[in-house]
């Protein structure tokens, strides 16, 4: 600010999951290779504080196979973006999402592109170039994008932090997943083809995959924070975790509800939605939900709508729950992805 230096910001969304973390490294390293003008700092952003990335286990996996130290990224709570928008210096590229959530809508403004393979839930002014494709992975767009730039700006741990992303993101290419899209299967085969001695499919699948479910060393807090999204309806938030252990080990965690109860608390949620993922040995997804509120009204609707869902049908079979406050579900569609899920939540609400 002091100098009067433009800041082009690279960022993800909350989350800070694999894809929105390689989307931010990526695009800004292209965009600092090939941007004409060298007046601004291309600066990705990890947006969550440095303290949470010890959640992220795959990501760190993934950034110390390529010998990127976390003492070289920057954190959400080691930047100011509000001071650099006040002091009009900051543009915003949006990776992995295109709406700021409201604590951040005074930077909306400063938003100069947007990449998401979301369904669009608003409108950009007309300066500003939006890719919002179907993929699977917001990587694929990053590949697409960088494929398309000068030859030889693409090298290769930035291939394969794109490569490792897509696979994970898409479930190794697996049609049986859903998420897999004929682009994303041509940027792997493109980043592998320029780089033959990227590692095969499987093992990189498999190495991320492992590094993902790994949450031995992590408490139910840190479990329950790993993959969180928040969702606000009149005066009600309501949490919506991904936990990567199935239901039955999840509920026999010593002190679960006490820390449930905690976890809402100290966050102001009103209730929790627990949505567990696990694979048998053939990689099939297996999914079940858990709906955690002490508002009995506020559990019955949510718990309703998912039952009710048509847009997808979630097939909702209950499980025995151990608390009153805590309802329990098999997912039969494993095809319904949080992401599916999300929208059937936010009607709820």
């Amino acid at each position: 600010v002091r100098q009067h230096q433009e800041v082009h910001v690279v960022l993800g969304n909350e989350a800070c999951d694999l894809d929105s973390t390689v989307s931010a490294l990526a695009l800004a390293y292209f965009l600092a290779k090939t941007s004409p003008a060298p007046k601004a700092a291309f600066v990705p952003v990890l947006n969550i504080p440095r303290a949470d990335f010890a959640l992220r286990t795959e990501t760190r996996f993934l950034l110390r196979a390529q010998g990127i130290p976390p003492a070289s990224l920057i954190f959400r709570d080691e930047i100011d973006l509000g001071g650099l928008h006040s002091a009009g210096l900051l543009s915003l590229t949006l990776v992995d999402h295109h709406v700021l959530p409201g604590a951040d809508a005074a930077l909306e403004e400063a938003v100069v592109e947007v990449l998401d393979h979301r369904p669009l839930e608003r409108e950009r002014a007309p300066g500003c170039p939006v890719t919002a494709e179907p993929v699977g992975s917001c990587a694929t767009l990053v590949t697409e994008r960088i494929a398309q730039g000068p030859p030889g700006v693409l090298d290769r741990p930035t291939a394969a932090l794109l490569h490792g992303t897509i696979l994970l993101d898409c479930v190794n290419l697996s049609p049986a997943a859903g998420k897999v899209t004929p682009r994303d299967v041509a940027c792997v085969s493109l980043l592998e083809a320029r780089f033959p001695d990227l590692p095969a499919r499987d093992a990189v699948f498999e190495a991320l995959q492992a590094a993902k479910f790994d949450v031995s060393g992590l408490t139910t807090e840190q479990m329950l924070r790993k993959d969180l999204k928040a969702l606000s309806g009149d005066e009600l938030l309501l949490a919506v975790s991904a936990i990567y252990v199935d239901l039955e080990t999840f509920l026999r965690r010593p002190g679960l509800l006490q820390d449930l109860d905690t976890f809402c608390q100290a966050r102001g949620y009103a209730g929790l939605v627990a949505m567990t993922i696990s694979f048998n040995e053939r990689h099939e997804a297996s999914r079940q939900l858990a709906v955690y509120s002490r508002h009995e009204p506020l559990r019955s609707a949510v718990c309703q709508a998912l039952e009710e869902a048509s847009a997808p049908s979630l097939q909702l079979q209950p499980l025995p729950s151990p608390w009153p406050c805590l309802g329990a579900y098999a997912q039969g569609n494993a095809l319904a992805s949080r992401k599916k899920v999300l929208p059937i939540l936010r009607a709820a609400l």
